[in-house]
């Protein structure tokens, strides 16, 4: 696929989420996609080979969230693998301040990678597992928002994210079309309130992602 014609579908995909995607951010994004494969040559960072289908079902993915942004905030993405949601919203809102966690040193090298190549600021990558005492003792309660891409069934995702949020923070779970069946089943909390749960179809494709969020009090 032509970097045009990569380029169109973020800009265009961005309009749809209320977005604003010029060249230069653009430029990044074919830049870590560059990487992404790359890399993705020695280590296991995606199963999505295809150019078109990482932009829509990776970079486009992540952005979902922006709409649940302000631009202030402090963000711990947990379980983020390759980067993701963290880099593509560090790249569309460089005002975040973002920290990425991965528990696979080989990962957390990419993400290092890409941070420095893309001359991003104020984001860090980190090798840890959420569950564990020696990291949550680290950042616990620090972030504005916590937030993981795919990463466990929701009632463990709220366990393990719930210390690193501040009081009145939000925890945000990115999920596939099945993500409100997982509310269902979810046990009441006296240490978070669910807020909403909000299905979005990502842009030239039939995949539905679905952002449930919660805070905790």
């Amino acid at each position: 696929m032509t970097a045009e014609g990569i380029k169109d579908i973020l800009k265009t995909g961005g309009k749809e989420f209320g977005l604003s995607i010029g060249n230069n951010e653009a430029d990044l994004f074919l830049k870590y996609l560059k990487e992404l494969k790359d890399w993705n040559k020695k280590i296991n960072l995606t199963a999505i080979k295809e150019d078109r289908d990482i932009v829509i079902r990776h970079f486009l993915d992540s952005l979902t969230l922006a709409p649940f942004l302000t631009g202030e905030e402090t963000i711990l993405d947990i379980g983020s693998g390759a980067g993701f949601p963290g880099i593509p919203l560090k790249i569309i809102i460089p005002s975040l301040r973002i920290t990425l966690m991965d528990s696979v040193a080989k990962k957390v090298v990419f993400m290092r990678h890409i941070i420095w190549a893309l001359g991003l600021k104020d984001i860090e990558a980190v090798q840890g597992r959420g569950e564990d005492i020696k990291t949550i003792k680290r950042f616990e309660a620090c972030f504005d928002i916590v937030t993981s891409r795919a990463f466990a069934e929701l009632g463990r995702f709220l366990d393990i994210a719930m210390p690193y949020a501040k009081k009145g923070g939000i925890l945000l779970s990115l999920k596939g079309p099945k993500g409100p069946k997982e509310i269902e089943g979810l046990k009441r909390r006296d240490d978070l309130e669910y807020i909403q749960t909000k299905s979005v179809k990502l842009p030239f494709s039939d995949v539905i992602t679905t952002i449930l969020s919660f805070k905790r009090l």
